[in-house]
């Protein structure tokens, strides 16, 4: 029988992130000794309390990886995970970590057909182990695995045992992600009568319920939450460090001691790394989190940001930036601020023109570029381009299956021709960074798209294009042709010549 207890939320509570551990269990993510050791700092700088940094024993090379992590200086607790082994804790100890992370199944299914113990073994092994990892370590996490399915009389015994041998923190998995948020405020409500040591939650999304589940429980009285970043981790992951913070810090009033302005930053890097997108609807971190294309919404945002965002949550606060978006939604004020922003000024007559070209486009499925809005209000009002920055003068590519991708490119930059090559992971990729050497201006590429608007092999292809200056603001542009790779060097190159048109002097 499900119950409500009342909230017994704590003040303050302690982020332990398992990117490192669970989120590199994500099928195809693989991450770089180098990367890990930057994912690392950055947890660490951000305020992030435990970092779960590997399985030492999994392999010699986790094990390597996991102690030079902990050889780093870190503000953040460096842990390692480990069966209920001695020589898994050793393998632990070995690489010098702050707390060792020991872990038993307790449900019924979980226990008779992994490792085949009795209930009365895996107490007896819970209290082993704890006191092992106590007689070398100061801090010992303990994890009923599969706790959600575990009977809580018998979940309450295991817990118990572990308090009593020494854990200084226990944890609740959701390790199939099965609880709801009314079935985890019980449980935890329960344990938090029974258990005197803090207690830690680690939620999977198999039902998209991690982040709510994790919040939940600390609204009952769980004190620390395991997380990840971008919510990566074993099958459909695990609780979204931003969420989770951002709904701890913002709704609840809970502090987190997270350096939030960071999230939308490190959220990219950890993408990067493991070559999971992040799609423009995530929340928090996402493109469009604090994006507005509907004429209504825009119009109220430009009026009072909280019209139609949370107000207790803006951009600012998690490293974002708010902006507004073109395309069949778009109203007039949007329109009307976008373009007086790059100094033009049209009449209501060309504005609603303007709008309906807008329209028009995106109806047919393209997506509205910066550049083509400037370029329609160009055409509209029948006034001459600002003068291009760059101008892209000549390209030439050499690609095979036996050299390595390069391009080399002339183009007129303020009137005086230049040349610069590049190599590249690709054709593409060799002309768009061929086209940066030519004027390097610190902008980052941040998406890119290919869409064919013919068909056959012979096809016309769009390339729209996203880039971020190093302020932070984005800027979308495109160009279509027959040949991508030079359609992709003039987006590129309409990209940074929006960049003059914004105000900036590249």
């Amino acid at each position: 029988m499900v119950f409500f207890v009342e909230s017994r939320s704590p003040k303050r509570v302690t982020v332990f992130d398992t990117t490192l551990r669970d989120g590199e269990q994500t099928p195809g993510v693989s991450f770089t000794l180098e990367q890990k050791l930057d994912i690392a700092r950055i947890l660490s700088e951000i305020g992030v309390h435990a970092i779960e940094a590997g399985f030492p024993a999994s392999s010699q090379q986790e094990k390597e990886t996991v102690a030079k992590i902990a050889a780093e200086e870190h503000s953040a607790l460096i842990c390692g995970l480990s069966r209920s082994r001695i020589d898994d804790v050793n393998a632990c100890l070995d690489c010098g970590v702050d707390m060792v992370h020991v872990f038993i199944p307790t449900s019924d299914i979980q226990r008779e057909n992994t490792i085949k113990k009795s209930r009365e073994e895996v107490l007896e092994m819970t209290g082993t182990i704890i006191g092992y990892v106590r007689d070398h370590l100061d801090s010992c996490m303990f994890s009923a695995m599969d706790a959600t399915r575990t009977d809580l009389p018998y979940l309450i015994e295991v817990f118990k045992a572990a308090e009593d041998a020494g854990a200084t923190v226990v944890n609740v998995p959701d390790t199939v992600g099965v609880f709801t948020p009314m079935k985890m405020r019980s449980l935890i409500g329960r344990l938090a009568e029974e258990i005197h040591v803090p207690i830690d939650v680690h939620c999977h999304n198999d039902f998209g319920l991690a982040v709510a589940n994790t919040t939940t429980a600390v609204e009952a009285g769980a004190s620390q939450v395991q997380v990840t970043v971008n919510g990566i981790g074993e099958r459909a992951g695990n609780a979204d460090i931003a969420q989770t913070v951002m709904i701890l810090e913002a709704i609840n009033g809970i502090g987190t001691g997270i350096e939030t302005k960071r999230l939308v930053e490190m959220s990219r890097i950890v993408s990067r790394y493991s070559g999971i997108p992040i799609t423009p609807v995530q929340p928090v971190v996402g493109d469009n989190a604090f994006a507005h294309e509907s004429g209504i919404h825009s119009h109220g945002i430009m009026a009072n940001s909280q019209t139609f965002e949370p107000g207790i949550m803006t951009p600012e606060m998690v490293g974002h930036r708010r902006r507004l978006a073109l395309g069949k939604h778009v109203g007039r004020h949007a329109v009307r601020q976008m373009l007086t922003l790059v100094h033009i000024n049209p009449s209501d007559s060309e504005l609603d023109e303007i709008v309906e070209r807008i329209k028009m486009i995106s109806s047919r499925g393209r997506r509205v570029t910066d550049h083509d809005l400037y370029a329609i209000a160009e055409d509209v009002m029948d006034i001459q381009g600002v003068t291009k920055t760059i101008e892209l003068v000549d390209i030439a590519i050499m690609s095979g299956n036996h050299c390595i991708p390069t391009a080399s490119v002339r183009a007129k930059v303020h009137g005086v021709e230049k040349t610069a090559s590049a190599i590249g992971n690709g054709p593409v990729d060799a002309a768009v960074r061929a086209v940066l050497s030519v004027m390097p201006i610190g902008i980052q590429l941040k998406d890119f798209r290919i869409e064919a608007i013919t068909g056959g092999t012979d096809a016309i292809g769009h390339v729209t294009i996203t880039v971020e200056d190093q302020q932070g603001r984005t800027y979308d542009a495109s160009s279509s042709g027959d040949d991508i790779v030079l359609a992709s060097a003039e987006a590129m190159i309409n990209a940074i010549n929006l960049l003059r048109w914004t105000g900036e002097k590249p």
